[in-house]
């Protein structure tokens, strides 16, 4: 679990970016306490050729360079650090896109950005969007494509996209083995609570479609 500054518009107060923990029960799914905000160190793969280097969801105009990341020391799902924003973190452990099993990727929605000159501030700080800050805009039947190590690349059509509490998150859903190959892109979402933190995650669902149908 990592800790992100973050925010919106018309927002002044400093928000938090909360990811839910890969480990545990359902019952027990909620964010987790605050975290380091260091970034986080890419973990190595085997069999490079079928690891996932790039994500491409052409209704968004979006291209994100992907890293490998795995678990913190709490159990929780690493993101890629502020400095790699415009990345998507994968969750290396797990199933690879093309693998039945839900293939896990995390993105930030924005992050703090001192070259920002113009747009949104929260507590005085600049934000630049991150690779997800669109992601909820998605609609079922959209594309996404994973492109491996040798170049090819797995399709992905978005199934659903949903919104659950962080404190009612439904690790099992999102997390559980499937007998498809499936896809989650998962960021932040919802509304800043008085706590100032987002009070939700967006979660993208998505199926492999069969070389055949593509």
């Amino acid at each position: 679990m990592l800790l992100a500054l973050a925010g919106v518009s018309a927002v002044a107060a400093v928000a938090f970016h909360f990811f839910p923990a890969l480990t545990g029960s359902p019952a027990s799914s909620s964010a987790l306490p605050p975290q380091s905000t260091a970034a986080p160190h890419p973990i190595p793969v085997t069999d490079a050729h079928s690891a996932p280097v790039r994500l491409h969801v052409p209704a968004l105009a979006l291209t994100a360079d992907v890293l490998p990341l795995a678990l913190d020391a709490a159990g929780g799902l690493e993101v890629p650090g502020f400095a790699d924003a415009a990345k998507a973190g994968w969750y290396a452990l797990g199933p690879r896109p093309g693998q039945p099993g839900p293939a896990v990727f995390v993105g930030h929605r924005d992050a703090p950005d001192n070259t920002y000159l113009h747009g949104s501030r929260v507590g005085g700080t600049h934000l630049k969007n991150g690779a997800f800050a669109r992601i909820g805009r998605l609609r079922a039947g959209d594309r996404i494509e994973v492109e491996r190590g040798d170049g090819t690349r797995v399709v992905f059509r978005v199934t659903r996209i949903d919104t659950y509490p962080t404190h009612r998150f439904p690790t099992t859903r999102v997390y559980g083995p499937t007998s498809d190959a499936e896809l989650r892109l998962i960021t932040c979402g919802g509304v800043i609570a008085p706590d100032g933190h987002w009070d939700a995650n967006v979660v993208v669902s998505a199926k492999a479609v069969p070389v055949a149908d593509r």
